[in-house]
């Protein structure tokens, strides 16, 4: 092995050195897989007020603590006594509908939100939906 190093390697690594861009670790985040922080609400019994305001907290609470997903659970409407009022819309009153209508309507809460898509069947199928959100800037 060569102990002399030349002039040019030398000037090389004292430029490096003193550069303030470092090259990246790239090991460090190799092993680290992405937390996925999960959170879920069931609306069960709430009445279409009370069910607005609990999302919207949850909405806010869950995007300033850095959740990724929200599940939430509004069932699917067969129980519901709005089909005997006249009144009252028959889809536009049953939370399934109402509520993610609440939401988009929202431009605060629409700001902190990716995307919304139907759950799996494990966690509420045709009752329930996923918020996924958007990153905290």
């Amino acid at each position: 092995m060569n102990d002399n190093i030349s002039d040019k390697d030398k000037k090389d690594w004292e430029n490096f050195l003193l550069n303030k861009e470092k090259l990246p670790n790239k090991d460090i985040n190799f092993f680290e897989k992405k937390k996925e922080i999960i959170k879920s609400i069931d609306l069960h019994g709430c009445t279409l007020i009370e069910a607005n305001k609990k999302i919207e907290s949850i909405i806010n609470k869950s995007y300033l603590e850095g959740v990724n997903k929200l599940i939430v659970i509004t069932g699917k409407g067969i129980h519901s006594k709005n089909e005997s009022d006249p009144f009252v819309s028959k889809d536009l009153s049953i939370l399934k509908y109402s509520v993610p209508e609440f939401i988009k309507n929202n431009k605060d809460l629409m700001e902190k939100i990716n995307e919304f898509k139907d759950a799996d069947i494990k966690d509420g199928g045709q009752g329930a939906f996923y918020i996924y959100f958007k990153k905290i800037k």
